[in-house]
């Protein structure tokens, strides 16, 4: 059997119906996970659910998907995800926080009270409430993966999204804690954290041509981050291949936290 393989296993991700989030459901459902795609937007969710059934239809061994709508914000919304993916698979094996919010670009000095409790509470606060609705079962049956989307903005100082990467550093101490806590159970929790990825959601810094030339080159990579990129690293963490890591981050940056900036060699 392959250590990749998650025939049968659940995996809940949020804000996947686009992005790295539905990258993640399609690899997931290729290893045979059933995947539960959720975001604010049920008819974006049903899109990526339809792909994925359609690829079963000609390929039994791909998983099963649905969409359910849930706005992170919301701890109600976050409980009927989660009883949903119960309700419908039975169990939740693996569970990935990939939504987030950023609504600040700019100083510090200059966001709102309500902008960065808005990022504060969508990019950890959600996550808290919902590991704490998934992880009990987890617990249970000794056995579980959650994987929180951080950043390498959590690594590094910003002048344009410090509230953002105060966010995803905090993201890299709540997976540390609850490793803690619950690897005596079994339950993983790690973290990947992308460099800049071709996305909707960074596309304020990739879409600008300053931001992403400056990124391509200070990246050893020379380029940016597309969201199959991250999806792998994720389907490694929630499978067997990964079961002896936990509490840790994995960058998936093309090395630029490696590089030093250039000195025009």
């Amino acid at each position: 059997m392959s250590l990749f393989d998650l025939t049968g296993r659940v995996a809940v991700i949020t804000g996947s119906s686009r992005g790295i989030g539905r990258a993640a459901a399609e690899r997931f459902a290729e290893q045979g996970a059933h995947v539960v795609v959720s975001s604010r937007k049920l008819d974006a969710c049903q899109a990526v659910a339809n792909a994925i059934n359609e690829r079963r239809k000609s390929d039994p061994r791909v998983g099963r998907a649905i969409a359910v709508e849930a706005n992170i914000s919301a701890k109600e919304a976050l409980a009927q995800l989660v009883e949903r993916a119960r309700g419908e698979f039975g169990r939740i094996d693996i569970l990935v926080c990939n939504a987030a919010t950023n609504v600040h670009f700019g100083p510090l000095a200059s966001i709102k009270d309500e902008q960065f409790r808005k990022i504060l509470d969508n990019n950890i606060l959600s996550n808290h409430w919902l590991i704490q609705m998934v992880a009990p079962e987890m617990i249970e049956r000794r056995d579980g993966a959650i994987i929180i989307v951080s950043s390498i903005g959590g690594l590094r100082g910003s002048p344009l999204i410090g509230a953002y990467n105060i966010s995803k550093a905090a993201d890299f101490q709540l997976a540390r804690n609850l490793a803690v806590e619950y690897g005596p159970h079994n339950v993983r929790v790690n973290c990947v954290a992308p460099g800049i990825i071709r996305t909707d959601f960074a596309k304020a810094l990739w879409a600008n041509p300053k931001i992403a030339a400056a990124a391509e080159a200070g990246t050893p990579l020379r380029r940016l981050g597309e969201a199959d990129d991250v999806a792998g690293a994720i389907v490694f963490l929630g499978s067997p291949a990964g079961r002896y890591i936990t509490g840790q981050k994995i960058v998936i940056d093309g090395g630029t936290l490696s590089s030093t900036p250039s000195l025009g060699d």
